[in-house]
């Protein structure tokens, strides 16, 4: 099962894919996929968020903020749930690493979340929302939102299901919360 979760910033998109991962692992393993690059006290604090957010939850940290076809993580099972947090970050890994170009990252993705798909029984995916912000960006800046609204496009058509929360209520565009 893959599911795409989209939502804006505070949106509760974040809460809600643990609380769809952890009904999607009943009983099997939870993992969170953290891709994060800590570079400041404010990327710090997020982690810690979202640390707390899920502590006691059973789930085991596996912390790559990029390159996940590499991933060699010898407790992935193919009956566990990985919680992915969240593709925006990994885009933007990609994307503006050394000498990556646009395709060079879009392959980088896409085989790392086949890679991914194929070390679980579900796979719940969390991105942010790029297309309801303002218009008057830098290049680099409408780069990056273009790269990842192809790669919520390419994930959608992948998905079992895909939903948007507002204000912490999840709307499903593709399959239903009901998997």
């Amino acid at each position: 099962m893959l599911v795409l979760v989209i939502g804006g910033s505070g949106s509760g998109k974040s809460e809600y894919a643990e609380r769809l991962a952890l009904r999607l692992a009943g009983e099997h393993s939870k993992f969170y996929l953290a891709t994060m690059q800590i570079w400041d006290d404010e990327c710090r604090a997020r982690v810690d968020k979202h640390r707390r957010q899920r502590a006691g939850r059973g789930f085991i940290t596996i912390e790559c903020p990029q390159n996940l076809a590499g991933l060699q993580e010898p407790m992935l099972d193919n009956s566990g749930t990985i919680l992915l947090e969240d593709l925006g970050n990994l885009a933007a890994n990609e994307l503006y690493s050394t000498g990556s170009r646009y395709m060079t990252a879009q392959k980088a993705v896409l085989s790392g979340m086949d890679h991914i798909a194929r070390c679980c029984k579900n796979l719940v995916i969390v991105s942010n929302e790029v297309g309801a912000g303002g218009t008057d960006y830098e290049e680099e800046t409408v780069e990056y939102l273009r790269f990842l609204g192809t790669l919520h496009q390419q994930i959608a058509q992948r998905a079992d299901a895909v939903c948007e929360v507002v204000g912490g209520i999840p709307y499903y565009y593709k399959g239903s919360e009901c998997l």
